[in-house]
């Protein structure tokens, strides 16, 4: 099956934690508003798929993903369903629910992380919340970061096997290789200090950056570089130690 990726063209975003996912396990995907503008893709064709009538389960938000006649929205969503079609997950209910819940906290993370540079609101440009903003970055550097990222070294600690769940790399090890990256850009001070105490954490992230799939997907174009339009943003004024 060759599926259907549905994100927006010019952001890594929530549709990175997807692509990962299907470049790790080999999958055959199509990135849809990325394809040429000649043949259907691009922003224009995102918002056309989003208002087509005869969807009676419509999406929210992308990213979405096509697979046959299944229609999947949400991204930890999609990775549940991915992560049982592409050996990503235990298949056992306890493990697979297991990995879901890591990954839903990985979300409850990103959501913060946007919420630093856009604290007010989303319909607002940063330069019209930037005292806001500061003003989170420092509680958000003091106190989320080390707790997020200190529960997940945690997690890594008890398992004992390298990655957060069993003894291979599931989604969820592909998301927080993707916060860490992220975050690395985005806050480079920030990280620098709070690495030194999560070096379970920095290993995972160094780990699947070195699988062959994943490492051939980042020295490629596939990958979209990290940017001022995403959920990672580096403002030099809500970085430090």
């Amino acid at each position: 099956m060759q599926y259907e990726l549905h994100y927006w063209p010019g952001i890594q975003g929530r549709g990175e934690f997807v692509r990962l996912a299907l470049e790790y396990a080999g999958a055959a995907y199509v990135d849809v508003a990325r394809t040429d503008e000649a043949h259907g893709g691009g922003e224009e064709a995102l918002m056309r798929a989003m208002r087509r009538p005869e969807l009676r389960h419509p999406p929210f938000a992308p990213p979405w993903l096509k697979a046959g006649e299944l229609l999947i929205g949400q991204t930890a969503n999609i990775l549940l369903f991915l992560g049982r079609r592409h050996d990503l997950a235990p298949q056992e209910e306890a493990g697979e629910l297991w990995a879901h819940q890591l990954q839903l906290t990985l979300a409850d993370f990103l959501v913060e992380i946007h919420d630093v540079h856009h604290p007010i609101g989303v319909g607002l440009y940063y330069e019209e919340q930037i005292e806001e903003a500061k003003r989170r970055a420092q509680d958000f550097r003091k106190h989320r970061v080390p707790k997020f990222l200190g529960y997940f070294e945690t997690v890594l600690t008890r398992n004992g096997a390298g990655f957060l769940v069993g003894s291979r790399c599931t989604y969820a090890d592909l998301s927080l290789f993707q916060i860490v990256a992220g975050l690395r850009y985005a806050m480079p001070k920030c990280m620098h200090a709070a690495e030194r105490r999560v070096p379970g954490v920095v290993a995972l992230h160094d780990r699947i950056a070195s699988e062959p799939r994943i490492a051939a997907y980042l020295a490629s174009p596939r990958r979209i570089a990290f940017n001022q339009e995403g959920i990672f943003r580096h403002y030099p004024e809500l970085d430090g130690p």
